[in-house]
């Protein structure tokens, strides 16, 4: 039944990137709009605008509140009436702001339940700073704003891996690896591979921080010292964790097949080698939150911004996650509170 697609809310990211390009290009499919009912937060000046420029036969519908979306339609809700000038490849201040625009929008209907899930396009980390955007990216902001503790996990198909830490100068991260953090985001990657990916007894490898694990404390102590012990504690409560790997050669060796999700104590030791094996069909998700959120696994690329010539498979993924996701909770709270059905399924597994 159309009235009971999943909406969709989209935030447009930087205008003068390839985000509204890959949005349009994926709607542009009307399959799409079988699965979900997408809303777009921007303006229809500026969708139309975008849509004619690149040419692209994607017909949609606006409206000016998220009551009025139309279900097997792509809608966009006039957030704002001025024309901004989009220069496609450049930084502008103009950029950001809207980028923001959107975002906020967003996730005031993200938070009111006016949308079901949220995908982001990409923003520029710097542009969009202000007094109302003081974060380092997307995750903390919607951290924030949904009260929760969020987790950055990257997913390809049955590839998923997880940080202990994301946005942090690399000669911070050692001071940030404390047995606290460890059991936050290893809990919350337990309980969203549960919840959100439907995996009853998920297994989860952990990186070493240092090289070789520390090499028995010749090339730093903690790993032995810090992950090591906090791992065997989390294992003792019943959690399938195992490590610390040593990460040169974890993924090499392909030892990643063998556990349902990895997570790396720093940002480039985990997003590395997943965007080398994933990139183009991989999706950043925000795990730990209250609602659900996406996003294509790239940047605003603006070097091939206003081309043509974006790849909107990453986008189309996160789309396809977000409803996903969205379905597994509500399977997942349904088992809960039918204990009988669950220890069927489990006994059935």
């Amino acid at each position: 039944m159309k009235d009971n697609l999943i909406k969709v809310g989209i935030s447009i990211g930087d205008m003068n990137g390839v985000g509204l390009e890959i949005i349009l290009k994926t709607f542009e499919d009307s399959k799409m709009l079988e699965l979900c009912t997408p809303i777009i937060f921007a303006s229809n000046k500026t969708v139309s605008y975008q849509r004619k420029y690149f040419d692209i036969n994607t017909n949609f519908q606006g409206i000016e509140k998220i009551e009025n979306a139309i279900s097997g339609k792509l809608n966009v809700l006039n957030c704002w009436k001025e024309s901004p000038n989009v220069t496609f490849g450049k930084v502008t201040e103009e950029g950001g702001k809207y980028a923001f625009i959107s975002l906020k929008k967003a996730t005031e209907a993200l938070k009111s339940g006016e949308i079901d899930v949220l995908v982001t396009a990409p923003i520029n980390k710097n542009n969009i700073q202000s007094e109302e955007f003081n974060f380092p990216g997307h995750t903390d902001y919607l951290a924030k704003e949904l009260e929760g503790q969020s987790l950055m996990f990257m997913v390809s198909e049955g590839f998923r891996v997880g940080l202990f830490t994301d946005h942090v100068p690399l000669k911070d991260v050692s001071s940030h690896i404390t047995e606290e953090l460890i059991f936050s985001k290893i809990r919350l990657m337990n309980e969203s591979l549960k919840k959100d990916f439907c995996l009853q007894r998920p297994k989860i490898a952990v990186l070493g921080l240092n090289p070789h694990c520390g090499d028995g404390g010749v090339i730093g102590s903690e790993d032995d010292e810090v992950i090591r012990p906090a791992l065997r504690k989390l294992f003792e409560e019943g959690v399938l964790v195992f490590g610390p790997f040593s990460a040169d050669s974890f993924f090499a060796t392909q030892n990643y097949f063998n556990y349902d999700a990895v997570i790396a104590p720093y940002h480039d030791q985990g997003l590395i080698p997943f965007k080398t094996l994933s990139f183009g069909n991989g999706v950043n998700y925000t795990a730990g939150l209250s609602k659900v959120r996406t996003s294509p696994d790239h940047g605003t690329a603006y070097e091939i911004a206003g081309k043509g010539i974006a790849d909107a498979d990453s986008f189309r993924q996160a789309v396809f996650m977000a409803i996903d996701v969205f379905r597994n909770r509500l399977e997942y709270e349904l088992l809960l509170e039918n204990p009988l059905k669950t220890k069927a399924l489990e006994a059935e597994k």
